[in-house]
């Protein structure tokens, strides 16, 4: 992953499976084994629509061994299809990694995997195609769980429902991926999460009129933040010390490339820059993201932990900290002119999962960035009524109705001043 050694495939998905396995310990020195594996079965049981946090559901070890298992098996996937690592594959293992904290679990996930499969089948290509949408549309996975909560059924008329559901949304996730990605035109990083709304809603709708609902709910743990700084800013450390160690001087001027860039959709520091650099910025990223939770008086807990490291996988594919910054002050801008406060559970979230929109800020500066952010914490705290919290990645749907209004409002501004200006004519 550095310039100066060529390192060969398995000691990158090796380096890559040090994070999940660092939380595997973490998670077996803070809570006993003998309390783990009871709590991974009540994060299994457990309904896991939003807000769910597996810290309180089934203790800080078993949510960090869920995280971490399921994180490995998604490294061992990537690996076992024979792909080489590229940006993606650090953005969906993190991102793994961080709804596993509050959504995602041993046994709900599958059943969409399966769909993006048979998919794949359909089409007579190959997995690898499509292996990352399906990671990312693992967002969908408390609707399988809610499906089994439908008392009215029978178990037996409730296994087969929810994972034929499962595999139907697995199914329609890549062609409804590919196609809402012309709409924002890659302004919005989780594409995934914006297809994964749209199908969100038509599943509840259809739930809905047959007389299955939801409530909203709060499962959110406090006073961990201690804890989690030591644990979180000492991983962060490590990784901006191992990338200068790796990849020296050379590292700070790759760096400078990556501030440079805008962020749109499609980017891979990876490729560009090299792991070092990356390590880098994903590092430096996580720093920042967890101090600013602190900073506004908000929670380290599985949801916001989720949220940094949403931030840190997409580090290596587009985010970085000069168009993250401004999205992240136009949502604490917004706390303080609205009917809410940043720290509050909802806000905290957008705060982290708004940058989403880092692309805007890349591309069309910080002021645009800041009322980016501002829009998207309106958005985000009141689109999630459509599915009832049934989309994990609720951000991403408020990130691309964010991106779909802004973009070509700001595009047609530029257009009519640079007509103005007689650069371009009709």
């Amino acid at each position: 992953m550095g310039r100066n050694r060529i390192y060969i495939r398995a000691e990158k998905f090796g380096l890559l499976a040090l994070i999940p396995l660092y939380f595997i310990v973490v998670g077996l020195m803070i809570q006993p084994l003998s309390d783990i594996i009871p709590g991974l079965w009540r994060i299994i049981k457990e309904p896991d629509f939003l807000i769910t946090d597996y810290f309180l559901v089934g203790g800080i070890g078993a949510a960090f061994i869920n995280a971490g298992i399921l994180t490995l098996a998604a490294i061992g996937t990537i690996y076992f299809l024979g792909m080489e690592m590229d940006g993606h594959t650090i953005t969906s293992s993190c991102l793994m990694f961080g709804f596993s904290l509050f959504g995602k679990n041993l046994m709900n996930i599958w059943a969409i995997l399966l769909g993006v499969y048979l998919y794949s089948k359909y089409h007579k290509t190959h997995m690898s195609r499509y292996i990352y949408i399906g990671f990312y549309g693992t967002s969908l996975s408390p609707i399988i769980t809610q499906i089994m909560y439908i008392t009215e059924l029978p178990y037996l008329a409730r296994l087969p429902l929810s994972i034929l559901v499962g595999i139907a949304i697995g199914f329609v996730l890549p062609p409804l991926a590919t196609h809402v990605h012309y709409a924002h035109k890659g302004y919005s990083l989780y594409n995934v999460g914006f297809a994964s709304g749209i199908i969100a809603t038509v599943v509840v709708s259809v739930m809905k009129s047959f007389g299955v609902t939801t409530e909203s709910r709060l499962i959110w743990s406090t006073g961990n933040n201690r804890l989690f700084l030591f644990v979180l800013c000492g991983l962060f450390l490590s990784m901006m010390g191992g990338a200068l160690v790796l990849g020296g001087k050379e590292v700070f001027a790759a760096y400078g490339r990556i501030l440079k860039t805008t962020g749109i959709s499609g980017t891979d520091y990876l490729k560009s820059e090299g792991g070092p650099a990356t390590t880098f910025n994903m590092g430096l990223c996580g720093l920042f993201a967890t101090l600013f939770v602190a900073a506004v008086g908000g929670d380290l807990n599985g949801p916001t932990i989720g949220g940094i490291f949403t931030i840190v996988g997409f580090c290596s594919t587009g985010k970085h900290l000069r168009n993250i910054a401004p999205i992240m002050f136009g949502v604490v801008l917004g706390g303080f002119t609205k009917h809410w406060h940043v720290n509050q559970p909802s806000p905290l979230l957008a705060l982290l999962f708004s940058t989403t929109l880092a692309p805007v800020a890349g591309e069309f500066g910080w002021i645009v960035g800041i009322l980016a952010g501002f829009l998207h914490s309106s958005v985000a705290l009141n689109v999630g009524i459509v599915y009832g919290g049934m989309n994990l990645y609720n951000n991403g749907f408020a990130g691309g109705i964010v991106a779909i209004f802004m973009v070509p409002v700001i595009h047609s501004i530029e257009d009519r001043r640079a007509r103005a200006r007689g650069e371009i004519s009709l």
